[in-house]
């Protein structure tokens, strides 16, 4: 590639559509074990349906041993239908304690980890009572978010199987900075191994990770906050942008020379729409917005 123009558009999204109640994104669901928000779990739980009544369903708890690297597709496919929503360990206690007077409506698929931050409770409503499937994973501590949630091996390979959209994992940018970075690192893998968006989403932002090409993103849902950016994280990127107020014509975005963070869009007169974000880019750029969460 000569140029980031060489580029042709190939890439369309509209990253906040899974928050809209009329959105059509189909996703999965990867809730994590942080705060939950109560609006977005709300909605993201709303795109799709549990396998509470589904004939999979088995009248005793499942308990399943597996290593994500060499998960079975034709297995997971036998336990599943439709859309999935799925919590990595302790996410599982927010998901109880938030959902306490509604907790058969909103029933996991799938909990995974190796269970030493889930409680006993929560374990037991969830398998005994409520037979959703647990995913055993060994713990490496040292490693990165995919080692530690084996689930985001199974959910890739469940995609493959059902008309999914996008992956939206709810959770993973707040309270430690080092564990956003980790979610970040996670992004960088999951390239290689889907072609699926991957949408991370917690508070008043959303971070997507764009691969190499060019990338058409609509921004006029409504939510969007008054910020976005493009940052550089896994190295110098040549880039060009239009839809921002301040765009990028083939410039290079490289920690220690230039990054695009407290961005906005292009400015548009009052009843008008947003102008889509176009980007083009020659190695992966983290696209972070923010998402306005009092519409008044």
């Amino acid at each position: 590639m000569d140029s980031c123009g060489s580029w042709a558009m190939d890439k369309e999204l509209i990253p906040l559509d899974c928050l809209l109640p009329s959105g059509t994104l189909r996703i999965c669901l990867l809730i994590l074990n942080q705060p939950l928000d109560k609006d977005y779990l709300d909605i993201l739980w709303s795109k799709g349906r549990d396998l509470t009544h589904h004939q999979h369903r088995s009248n005793k708890p499942s308990l399943y041993h597996l290593d994500p690297i060499y998960l079975s597709v034709s297995l997971l496919v036998c336990l599943s239908i439709a859309l999935l929503r799925a919590c990595a360990d302790g996410a599982a206690n927010h998901l109880y304690e938030m959902t306490a007077t509604d907790c058969d409506s909103f029933l996991p698929d799938y909990i995974s980890g190796d269970f030493d931050s889930i409680t006993a409770e929560v374990k037991a409503f969830y398998t005994a009572e409520k037979k959703c499937f647990l995913l055993s994973f060994q713990q490496h501590p040292a490693r990165d978010f995919i080692s530690n949630h084996g689930i985001f091996h199974c959910l890739i390979n469940l995609c493959l199987s059902f008309q999914v959209d996008a992956i939206v994992t709810l959770g993973g940018l707040a309270d430690r900075f080092d564990q956003t970075m980790a979610s970040v690192e996670t992004l960088h893998h999951a390239l290689s191994m889907t072609q699926l968006p991957v949408l991370i989403i917690q508070g008043t932002s959303l971070v997507y990770l764009l691969r190499p090409g060019s990338h058409r993103l609509e921004v006029n849902t409504g939510l969007e906050g008054d910020w976005c950016s493009l940052i550089p994280v896994g190295g110098p990127c040549q880039t060009t942008t239009t839809g921002l107020k301040w765009n990028l014509n083939n410039q290079v975005l490289q920690f220690g020379k230039l990054v695009s963070t407290s961005n906005t869009y292009e400015h548009v007169d009052p009843g008008k729409p947003k102008k889509p974000v176009t980007v083009i880019t020659d190695q992966p750029l983290l696209w972070s917005m923010g998402i306005r969460k009092n519409r008044g």
